[in-house]
Order: C-alpha cells, then structure tokens, then sequence
C-alpha cells in the first residue's frame, strides 16, 4: 500500500444494552483524517448494519479497505463480512489476536432455536481466520474481497508497532471513549480523557 492510502479501522465497545462502534479513517504512515461513530445492540443482531451504516455516514471514497477488531462484539451480535463487502464493495478483513478453537461451542452454549441458528448461518459462512505474521507477533485474519497474501500486506502496513493494526488500535480507544463519555457526561461536563493505558481490556468477544 502507498503510504497515503487510507484504510478505515473499526472496533466494538460495549455497555450493558448497547455497544458503540467507533470507525477511524487511517493512513499507511499513521495520520488519522477521519472518525465517525454508530451503534448496535448487546445481544442483538445488527453490528453488520452498525458496520455499514458507519462506512456510509463517512463519505470516504478513497478509503481503500476495512479492518475491524474481530467478528463477534456484543455479546455474539456477529458481523457479516462477506455482507459488508458487497455492500460497500471494497476488501474487508477482520483481525483477532489469540488463537482459538472457534464460536461455535460459545453460541450452543449461550443461543437455541432460531436465535442459535442464525448466528451460527452467519459464522459458518465466513472465511477461516490466517495467522499473519508481524515481527515477533501474530495476528489471525479473515479477508473478504481480496486474496489473502493482499489481506496480510495490508494487515502488515498499517501495523506501525506491536502486532496491533494501527487503525484498529485507534478504532478502539475512539469506541470506547465515546461509551463512556456518554455514561459520565453528566458528571465530568462532558469532558473524558482516554489514553492508550486502557487498552489491555478487550471489548469484543475472546475469539473473532
């Protein structure tokens, strides 16, 4: 990627009822030029719209992919990502970070009936996660709309530190200040600070 093309990095950010989803417009070389904000519900079954409703309230035709953090925020509200490709007709790639065995005990575990049907419809059809190497890290990423060795080249560029994607990375502290500011309004004026030091605690669900 050159390093003014930009990708959109997204991440999850949950309270009791409703999740926040923070969208952040990043560079390959780290400049953030855009952020937009959305919501979906703890439980439900509209983060894929969240997703797509955020890309489009951007306006952003030169953002060239989306990276989220992980498939399954919410409290298993999945992403669909081959439904977000082809609505926003760009690549989309999700990226996690812990190896895992897979949702599909979660979901029997936590869903039955249609509730559990349906979400393991929209799990199954998703591509297996790739372990991508970056440095000494590894990170598991599944790509729609492009070939993996594109995806991890993506994944690779705007991963400036570490072996968190920088958009990501960003996506998450935007989320999660927006939920809190919106919890503590009242009480600090509506004034939050957040730094990177809160960024340890995952907020989406353990494997995406």
């Amino acid at each position: 990627m050159k390093r003014g093309a930009r990708v959109l990095g997204l991440a999850f950010s949950d309270g009791d009822d409703e999740s926040v989803l923070g969208g952040v417009v990043v560079r390959a070389d780290g400049v953030v030029d855009g952020v937009a904000f959305e919501t979906c519900t703890v439980g439900g079954t509209d983060a894929t719209q969240a997703v797509v409703s955020l890309f489009e309230s951007l306006g952003r035709a030169d953002v060239r992919a989306l990276v989220l953090a992980g498939i399954a925020p919410a409290w298993f509200n999945l992403v669909d990502l081959r439904a977000v490709t082809a609505t926003v007709d760009r690549p989309v790639l999700s990226v996690s970070f812990e190896r895992s065995s897979g949702l599909d005990d979660a979901l029997c575990e936590q869903f039955s009936g249609d509730a559990l049907v349906d979400r393991q419809r929209i799990y199954r059809a998703q591509p297996p996660r790739r372990a991508v190497d970056i440095g000494d890290e590894t990170v598991f990423v599944r790509a729609v709309g492009c070939a993996d060795d594109r995806a991890a080249d993506i994944v690779r560029t705007v991963t400036l530190t570490g072996g968190r994607p920088e958009p990501v990375r960003v996506a998450r502290l935007a989320a999660r200040g927006a939920r809190r500011w919106a919890i503590d309004r009242t009480e600090t004026g509506g004034v939050l600070l957040t730094d990177e030091s809160s960024d340890e605690t995952s907020d989406e669900t353990t494997e995406s």
